[in-house]
């Protein structure tokens, strides 16, 4: 991963470098929060560079609660 600091704006080919490295990283099952940590950005910033890229985002995680008969 570049050197990334934290708040610093990234646009041009890092960015298109780094979205094309979270996409991977992403479609191999790491998660939005994951890719935040090791990159030390925001989930928000993650989220929206993936949606940029053209991911389809996957479902939230967790039990879903079903209706009792």
């Amino acid at each position: 991963m570049a050197d990334l600091k934290k708040g610093a704006r990234i646009t041009g080919s890092t960015r298109d470098k780094l979205a094309a490295d979270l996409k991977r990283k992403y479609e191999k099952g790491a998660s939005i929060r994951a890719l935040a940590e090791s990159t030390g950005r925001s989930y928000g910033f993650v989220h929206r560079v993936l949606s940029e890229s053209g991911v389809t985002l996957r479902g939230r995680g967790g039990a879903t609660r079903t209706k009792k008969k």
